[in-house]
């Protein structure tokens, strides 16, 4: 597997903190701050660009000073920024289980949670689901490994509550959050292959190994992401085989078949004697996600978005 803050979009949403601020202006600080996209922080919130924009202005507005720098090209955090989000962060984390507290007692977040995983379940969602099951005794998370060639088919099947899928997900009946475990790629190639002995790899150098590639039913677009056909610079990936499990793919690479892109704590994870892992410069980074439907939302769901999105922001903060 490869790898936000889903501050829980709604959690309190409009209340006021009593220092002025509102917690919707502080929930998008916190999203803007990890994201650095406007666009993205919208559709992590389910607003426009521009209320995104709006909410920051208003935030600065009280602070008196601006929180991030942004530019046509890039968007950054002034060393304020920085300040303040290292304080807000556990602070708005302390706060939102304060609520969901309230709304277990109200609702009742009991029962059990089942969260699928694709290949490994690292450490970040390891955390996540014991810090979970601390503050909810009453709900028993269950982890069920899912197809690396099915990413959503069993969230859509309700095999899964959600699962932690490697991105990206564009599906419209879906939901995506938080996202995380933002990853450098490698490539695994077996100790025999010629790029076992370099310290890196440009992605043009793609084009001189086949790339094992997830099967179908996972999406064509997904499938791409995971075994891109061209380098950046368009030069075609050979197609090496295609494989239904991680486990499959890494013993496809240990065979010298082909080379496989993994990100990095993966690669960590099922380090062999066979197998070298090399640092690919010039792809994408891997990123990991929650996705689960958009009409089947419940309190347990949100309570352990939350939790992870509380985890994995401190494991990336830290």
């Amino acid at each position: 597997m490869g790898a936000g803050t889903g501050t829980g979009a709604g959690t309190c949403t409009g209340a006021s903190t009593g220092v002025g601020a509102d917690l919707r202006e502080l929930e998008c600080f916190l999203v803007l701050a990890e994201e650095l996209h406007f666009g993205r922080t919208g559709e992590r919130l389910y607003v426009s660009q521009g209320r995104v924009s709006q909410l920051l202005r208003s935030l600065e507005g009280r602070i008196g000073a601006r929180l991030f720098d942004r530019t046509s090209r890039r968007v950054a955090l002034t060393p304020l920024g920085e300040r303040f989000l290292a304080g807000l962060r556990p602070a708005y984390g302390a706060l939102a289980g304060v609520v969901d507290d309230a709304r277990a007692a109200a609702r009742g977040v009991e029962g059990v949670l089942r969260i699928g995983f694709q290949g490994t379940a690292d450490g970040g969602v390891m955390e996540a689901v014991g810090t979970f099951q601390e503050r909810r005794p009453g709900c028993v998370v269950e982890l069920v490994e899912i197809p690396l060639s099915d990413p959503f088919g069993a969230v859509r099947r309700g095999e899964v509550d959600a699962a932690v899928v490697l991105l990206p997900a564009e599906e419209p009946d879906l939901a995506v959050g938080p996202v995380f475990s933002r990853q450098q790629q490698t490539l695994a190639v077996s100790v025999r292959h010629p790029f076992a002995r370099r310290a890196e790899l440009g992605a043009e150098e793609l084009a001189d190994c086949p790339l094992v590639v997830p099967a179908a039913p996972a999406p064509a677009y997904w499938r791409a992401a995971q075994a891109p056909a061209v380098t950046p610079g368009g030069r075609p990936v050979p197609r090496g085989p295609e494989v239904t499990t991680l486990q499959e793919g890494i013993t496809l690479t240990a065979a010298g078949r082909a080379g496989m892109l993994l990100c990095r704590p993966t690669a960590d994870y099922h380090g062999r004697r066979d197998i070298a892992f090399v640092p690919v410069t010039g792809l994408p980074g891997s990123a990991l996600g929650l996705v689960r439907q958009r009409a089947a939302e419940t309190e347990r769901l949100r309570a352990f978005g939350r939790v992870l999105t509380e985890v994995t922001g401190r494991a990336v903060s830290g």
